[in-house]
């Protein structure tokens, strides 16, 4: 059954409607992320799309508020419009889970954190959820936050509900913070360094005052990617100095101007070099761990068909052949023991209904998620399953 709320009040009504019921929801803008998380039955969707279209937007305040079914293409051309950009780079799954292209919705990318390349400077989604409106797991309507980044009239529930996959409320408007975009941007590209030393150069640039946004290695090409964004004087000087700091790698060097930077980190941060057939892991680490964690997979046996390190190493996209376990255990084992966490972003409904899709956790946080999710949704109306199996 679809249901298709036209507004906030809509939604409320939706949600004690399904309470009454005992009749769980599944919430979705535009359906690109349904195959995110853990599979569940999705008898019941809550669609969004019809709450849609920007509220306010003020480009000399740097604000945006848009309701939750916007479609992000539209958000990014409006500000784009302006010279202005969300600078945590939202992701587009579709290369990974399928469908089309820029087909996201503005609820869709804070309900999951969707976040690229550039969150290493300019942090990630929830860092750029200035304020929100939602409707809890009880039909309860409430307003959060506000229009400013310095907001003390309550808790910080920005930090909640931004990647909890609407678990805990059905989110119908956000207030973004928006940033001026960079006049031009240039990627230093290193070659020739193999895995661990190409990481290596980029842990290095990293602690650089060189101001890079962003540092991937992508093995196929054994290329260490280093972009540099901002005034063009200001790019061109710092693409120098950033060069001589590395010499000692003794690299080759090559330089991707504007369109052609864009465009590999546009690839990047949807994951398209390690898109196909196979199963999907996102693994979260300390960067000086990313090359650790890969070799020590290797020598597992584990079948990895490709993989490519975002985040100065801190994070890494996998692709590994289709199991049963989908590689569960060999990959978590390693993780736990590292001290990271694993995500499994595609495989087959089976397979996410048996295998833990987000890292378990300690028992003592995983007391305090659940009791967060009885506070918002006690009784787990919203996405129940998605998450945790329990709930």
């Amino acid at each position: 059954m679809l249901l298709t709320p036209r507004d906030e009040k809509d939604v409320a009504d939706a949600i004690r409607a399904a309470l009454a019921q005992d009749a769980p929801l599944s919430v979705e803008g535009h359906g690109s992320k349904s195959a995110l998380g853990r599979a569940t039955q999705r008898e019941r969707i809550l669609s969004l799309a019809a709450l849609s279209g920007v509220t306010l937007y003020e480009p000399q305040e740097l604000v945006l508020t848009a309701r939750a079914g916007t479609p992000l293409r539209d958000i990014v051309a409006l500000l784009d419009g302006e010279g202005q950009q969300l600078a945590f780079e939202p992701l587009d799954h579709a290369p990974l889970l399928g469908g089309a292209r820029d087909n996201a919705t503005i609820g869709g990318v804070i309900a999951v954190n969707a976040s690229g390349p550039r969150r290493i400077r300019a942090g990630a989604a929830r860092d750029h959820l200035l304020g929100f409106r939602c409707v809890t797991g009880r039909g309860e309507i409430v307003k959060s936050g506000g229009r400013v980044m310095k907001n003390v009239t309550g808790y910080d529930l920005s930090k909640l509900v931004t990647g909890s996959y609407g678990t805990l409320a059905a989110l119908t408007e956000v207030t973004l913070k928006a940033l001026p975009k960079a006049e031009t941007e240039e990627t230093l590209l290193l070659s020739g360094l193999g895995e661990e030393k190409g990481l290596a150069a980029l842990r290095k640039a990293s602690g650089s005052p060189y101001e890079v946004s962003s540092f991937a290695y992508d093995p196929r090409n054994d290329a260490a990617a280093l972009r540099l964004d901002g005034p063009e004087i200001s790019v061109l000087t710092r693409r120098d100095d950033l060069a001589a700091f590395l010499a000692s790698f003794c690299a080759a060097i090559d330089v991707l101007r504007d369109a052609e930077s864009r465009a590999f980190w546009s690839r990047l941060r949807d994951a398209e070099p390690i898109a196909g057939e196979g199963v999907i892991w996102r693994v979260s680490l300390a960067p000086t761990d990313g090359f650790a964690f890969v070799e020590r997979l290797r020598r597992a046996g584990a079948p990895l068909i490709a993989h490519v390190y975002d985040w100065a190493g801190g994070l890494v996209w996998l692709r590994l052949e289709t199991a049963a376990d989908a590689h569960a255990q060999a990959i978590r084992a390693i993780v736990d023991s590292l001290g990271g966490h694993a995500t499994l972003i595609r495989a087959d409904a089976e397979i996410r209904a048996r295998v833990d899709v987000f890292h378990p956790q300690p028992s003592a946080l995983a007391a305090l998620t659940r009791r967060v999710k009885e506070a918002f949704d006690p009784r787990f109306i919203l996405e129940r399953g998605r998450l945790r199996a329990e709930f």
